[in-house]
């Protein structure tokens, strides 16, 4: 950019189209560098949404055969269901020959953000909630005074991957599938309990579905969330974030949405939308709604729920969206760390 000593002597006085000019390009540079910095920072967002299809367009546009494709996809959902399927092996095998677990808590990331309306954001989310989760600055037990280092209360089984699994040109349809197996897998290795770490709510689906089928009937569920998610379709996307449990409710996994507390049921999911903190406490959200509930709030409903736990998600952080030191992933890894001592027994 261009700076102009403004000393008020002849020796450095420009005719005023000049003036006009400098201030013109000086104005035209500024404007360059902020749309350079804001491309910079939606560029792998943008990527992270996209490169799958415009991959599939281009094989489309190659007259790739179909069959050949279709090979080819299916080796990459099985690679990618056989990371998930050792991974938890191991960690349940880990988990039983230490013993003395009814239930652990096993973590489970879905970076998954195109399905979102706004912002694809959430698709970044399970990395740097796995990192607050471990940050130095916090402490590893839970208000319960479940301690998290304990392999018998907390376990990872690592990430479902989306973006890889996108890139080969598989469908929504397909995609929802492989997240249902990959929550599976984990169920299948008990003690284990899945605390799935969003991606855009549109995961929900694919993961009470799987719960539900896991245990032979619908589940109980507890939504905290600014938004019902209850739209048929939104903007033509049955699997939109918005629609979630649309989906759920209409294949019959769901016994029904919790309006109170206390009850004793059995079979409960947690699902919590980090839009339903209001920004004060969790600005890094897609959707910001003023209004919401309080940190405090939210950890109140957990601890007085009563039934069993048998899985849940937080999803909808967007670190796109977070300030500057990571006050939202705090707020998120907080959740995980309760829902944990919920599940965890």
């Amino acid at each position: 950019m261009f700076f102009l000593p403004l000393k008020p002597n002849s020796s450095t006085q420009l005719p005023p189209t000049t003036l006009q000019v400098i201030f013109v390009l000086d104005s035209l540079c500024l404007c360059i560098f902020i749309f350079i910095f804001i491309a910079s920072k939606l560029q792998d967002m943008s990527s992270l949404g996209r490169r799958g299809i415009h991959f599939f367009h281009r094989l489309n546009a190659a007259n790739v055969p179909t069959d050949l494709l279709e090979k080819g996809q299916n080796r990459v959902i099985d690679a990618s269901l056989t990371l998930i399927r050792e991974r938890a092996k191991l960690k349940g095998e880990l988990v039983r020959a230490v013993g003395g677990a009814v239930a652990t808590t096993s973590l489970l990331g879905v970076p998954l953000g195109h399905n979102s309306s706004f912002l694809q954001g959430p698709a970044f989310a399970p990395p740097r909630i796995r990192e607050a989760i471990w940050c130095g600055s916090t402490n590893s037990a839970t208000e319960e005074g479940k301690e998290l280092k304990d392999p018998r209360v907390l376990t990872d089984v690592g990430d479902v991957p989306v973006q890889e699994i996108r890139d080969c040109g598989v469908d929504d349809d397909r995609l929802m599938n492989v997240i249902s197996d990959s929550v599976k897998l984990v169920m299948e290795e008990a003690p284990l309990r899945p605390l799935v770490l969003g991606g855009d709510h549109s995961i929900s689906y694919p993961v009470v579905r799987a719960v539900s089928e896991k245990l032979g009937g619908p589940v109980d569920i507890l939504h905290l969330d600014a938004h019902p998610d209850i739209y048929h379709s939104f903007e033509g996307n049955k699997y939109s974030h918005a629609s979630s449990f649309a989906r759920i409710m209409e294949g019959g996994y769901a016994r029904r949405l919790l309006q109170k507390l206390g009850e004793g049921v059995k079979g409960v999911y947690i699902s919590i939308d980090v839009d339903s903190l209001d920004p004060a406490f969790a600005p890094g959200v897609s959707h910001i709604e003023p209004g919401g509930l309080s940190f405090r709030d939210v950890l109140n409903i957990l601890h007085n729920l009563q039934g069993n736990v048998v899985a849940a998600d937080v999803v909808e952080f967007n670190p796109q969206r977070d300030t500057v030191d990571g006050m939202t992933a705090m707020v998120a890894a907080k959740l995980v760390r309760e829902l944990t001592a919920k599940i965890s027994k």
